[in-house]
């Protein structure tokens, strides 16, 4: 395994080789080039606004993120963002790691899809989020290092990834539509999912059973 790309150390404990043999074994090529992607440009983003994060959490949670999309830790009926951040808790707990860091893990997984929120949290948190955010709608593109970007893409192509990336999505919540409400995952269905109509935050308003 690669130990630095782009100037960024790839986290080699034994906690950090579980949890990326965890995303090999029950994720896809799309995932873990995308989620090793996210954790790249979080970091390099951070070093360059010098802010102070843990970059083995950093890691877990980028590793972590979209492992809700998978078979294998999927419910019946959460958001695959808490999907993932429980599966992370779960681990983290097994390492018997601190709560608080568990917590951060926790919130950086379970807000990074989250606009307007995620951003002003712990480092860790904006950091994923940001990391997010570069890799899936290029927010920060211009303004990030061209020479590491092109590093880090080498490292971990993207393989069409934009063409790809919408329907893994999809195959990640289609079973649970409804868990996509209030958030940017619905554009999502209403896109690719045949007949489904964006539940409406006024008509919830409208049609409360409040008699007044």
């Amino acid at each position: 395994m690669v130990k630095n790309i782009a100037g960024i150390k790839i986290p080699d404990s034994k906690m950090a080789i579980e949890a990326a043999d965890l995303l090999r074994e029950y994720g896809s090529d799309l995932l873990w080039n995308h989620s090793n992607r996210v954790y790249l440009f979080g970091a390099i983003q951070g070093q360059e606004v010098g802010l102070k994060y843990d970059l083995e959490l950093l890691y877990i949670s980028a590793l972590f993120h979209d492992l809700g999309l998978t078979e294998k830790y999927s419910s019946p009926d959460k958001r695959f963002e808490v999907d993932g951040a429980n599966a992370a808790r779960s681990f983290l707990q097994q390492h018997h790691i601190d709560n608080e860091s568990i917590r951060l893990v926790w919130d950086a997984i379970a807000l990074h899809t989250t606009i307007g929120v995620a951003e002003h949290k712990e480092s860790e948190v904006a950091l994923l989020y940001s990391g997010v955010g570069l890799d899936v709608m290029g927010d920060g593109y211009k303004e990030f290092p061209e020479k590491l970007r092109e590093e880090i893409v080498t490292a971990f192509p993207r393989d069409n990834f934009k063409k790809k990336i919408l329907p893994a999505f999809l195959e990640g919540f289609k079973h649970k539509p409804e868990t996509t409400f209030g958030n940017i995952k619905s554009d999502v269905c209403e896109l690719l999912l045949p007949d489904y109509k964006r539940p409406s935050f006024c008509d919830c308003v409208l049609h409360s059973p409040w008699n007044e």
